[in-house]
This record gives C-alpha cells, sequence and structure tokens, in this order.
C-alpha cells in the first residue's frame, strides 16, 4: 500500500494517475494547506520540504522499511521503476521519457503556477500593485512552452513516442491553464489533452480527488471551496 499526501494541485495529480495507471493500492491522505499542515514535517512521513506531494511506500522492491519520497516528478520516477510500467528500460527510450520529465519539471510546473499566481491571487493578495508585467511576462513564457509541446506533438503520439510518466506529469498543467491567446493554434495540444482526459486511469484518478473529504464547504456543484484566509497565510505569502 503507498500513502499519497494529497491536496488539490496538478503536482499532486499527477502521481494520482499514475498510481492509477500503474495499478497500484494507494489511499489518499488529505492535507489541510489552509491549516499550515504541510510545513509539519511530521505530518508528512517525514518529507520537511513543506509541499506536497509526498508518498510512502509501505511494500518498497527493497523489501526494507516504509519508504518516504518527495518531489512529483521523482516520486513518478520512483512508481514507475517499482512497476516496471511507462518509463522505457532502453538507454535512449528511458533518457527520452527522462528529458521530457525534466522539461515538465523546470518549465510546465513553475511557469504554470506563476501564471496562475499572477492571474488568480495576484489581484487579491496586493490589488493596490501594478501586476502587469509579471502576468504578461508568465503568460508569454507560458504560450512559449505550449508552443514547445505542439511541436514535440506534430509527429509524436505521447510526449515521448508512446505514453509515458512524461505525459501524466504534463497533462495535469495543461488541463488546468491554457495560454491567454486561447487554444486555436495548438491542435496538437489538444489532441493529446483529450486523449489522455479519456483514459479510465485518468478519469478514476480525477473522480477519487472529487471525493475526498477535506473537511471544508462545497459549492452546490460540490466543487471544494478552500478557505481563502487560511491559503493566504499557510501558503500563498510564505
Amino acid at each position: 500500500m503507498i500513502d499519497l499526501y494529497f491536496a488539490t494541485s496538478p503536482n499532486v495529480y499527477k502521481v494520482a494517475i499514475a498510481l492509477e495507471e500503474m495499478a497500484l493500492p494507494y489511499r489518499i491522505v488529505p492535507v489541510d494547506l489552509s491549516q499550515g499542515v504541510h510545513r509539519d514535517s511530521a505530518q508528512l512521513a517525514g518529507a520537511n520540504t513543506g509541499k506536497v506531494p509526498v508518498i510512502v511506500d509501505h511494500d518498497p522492491p527493497d523489501g526494507g522499511a516504509p519508504f518516504t519520497v518527495f518531489e512529483s516528478g521523482a516520486i513518478l520516477q520512483y512508481l514507475a521503476e517499482k512497476s516496471g510500467l511507462f518509463l522505457p528500460k532502453d538507454l535512449r527510450g528511458r533518457s527520452t521519457v527522462m528529458q521530457w520529465l525534466f522539461w515538465q519539471m523546470g518549465g510546465i510546473g513553475p511557469i504554470g503556477g506563476q501564471a496562475w499566481h499572477f492571474f488568480a491571487f495576484a489581484p487579491k493578495i496586493a490589488p493596490e500593485f501594478d501586476n502587469s508585467y509579471a502576468f504578461d511576462r508568465y503568460f508569454k513564457m507560458w504560450s512559449a512552452l505550449w508552443r514547445v509541446l505542439d511541436d514535440q506533438l506534430s509527429d509524436h503520439a505521447y510526449i515521448a513516442g508512446d505514453y509515458s510518466v512524461a505525459d501524466m506529469a504534463t497533462f495535469p498543467w495543461i488541463s488546468y491553464l491554457e495560454p491567454r491567446e486561447g487554444t486555436e493554434a495548438y491542435s496538437n495540444v489538444l489532441r493529446w489533452r483529450d486523449a489522455i482526459a479519456a483514459r479510465p486511469a485518468v478519469r478514476r484518478a480525477y473522480e477519487k480527488a472529487a471525493a475526498t473529504d477535506f473537511g471544508y464547504d462545497r459549492n452546490e456543484k460540490g466543487v471544494t471551496l478552500f478557505p481563502w484566509e487560511g491559503l493566504l497565510q499557510n501558503v500563498i505569502v510564505t
């Protein structure tokens, strides 16, 4: 059994997708970001980075004690090696997947997160400041990343050829935030995004996350309403 320390973030969804795709048994351990739970390593299985996802594998391949893994890219690599799935074993295939996984970790994730911050959070946190430069900068970089991905997908069904952890890592961010100019110019990305969204394992990952009880209120559609003041104090402003 694997424990997945969970909050609703693209970086956490990628791990949930991998667990479902690899048919690895797991349970979701909700992490209340609004209460600063992620700041206490004792509540994250000893991980002291102050972030989710974190996993604990209670049946690690070496047969030893439960093993904690943090950082979503490292978790995906660990799970792929544990299951023997979605990461090629040959040198070139493996390196190609890892290159694109690192590309996601170094670009799609952090740039998408900054673009979303200056779109959704900055106007509420500091409405008196002009955030237009940062907003424009990160959305231009976000569009550039979409162009790279669209070009790669012009002659690949999936990012690194066959479906892999590189796709699992990238999909939650691409489905989370679109370019400011829209998606019309990115037909390859849209085809890829729709194909992954239709995968049963991906659907299960999101359905299980939606059913997770954080103890928060929900709106009329059942969407979790995270406490804004708590998030401001414990996540956004650090």
